[in-house]
């Protein structure tokens, strides 16, 4: 018997769809990345001769020493009772609860104290309070 001999084809791989698939991914992206043009504007300001005024203090501060004595923007009070530090905390906002209280205490002080500060600046209605600390000498 004599059998036809088949036709081998050629092998090939079509890369037609391959490179469609590139071009639309290339496109997406293209499409889909955000191009930040930034652009500078030359702005001459105008000039002003009047002298710069002093408005309230953009923090709070409170500082605590080592035996609990309690300071208000620099100026010491009388007392350590939490009325005297309410007062002392609301004449310095002068009527403006965003201010941030940063709270600075001496690494001895007691904890008690630092306490009656955040509670003091929480009964006023202050949200914004931060504690300072330093950075060990050892780093």
């Amino acid at each position: 018997m004599q059998f036809k001999r088949q036709r081998s084809e050629e092998v090939s791989v079509n890369v037609t769809p391959l490179i469609d698939v590139v071009f639309l991914l290339l496109i997406f992206f293209m499409v889909s990345t955000t191009f930040t043009k930034e652009t500078h504007l030359k702005i001459d300001l105008p000039k002003a001769s009047a002298e710069e005024t002093e408005d309230a203090p953009l923090v709070i501060d409170i500082s605590i020493t080592a035996d609990g004595q309690y300071a208000v923007n620099g100026k010491g009070l009388v007392n350590g009772q939490l009325d005297t530090l309410k007062r002392a905390i609301q004449l310095a906002a002068r009527d403006k609860e965003i201010l941030p209280v940063i709270i600075t205490a001496d690494g001895k002080a007691p904890h008690q104290a630092v306490v009656t500060a955040m509670d003091a600046a929480g009964q006023l209605g202050f949200i914004h309070l931060s504690i300072t600390t330093r950075r060990d000498s050892s780093d």
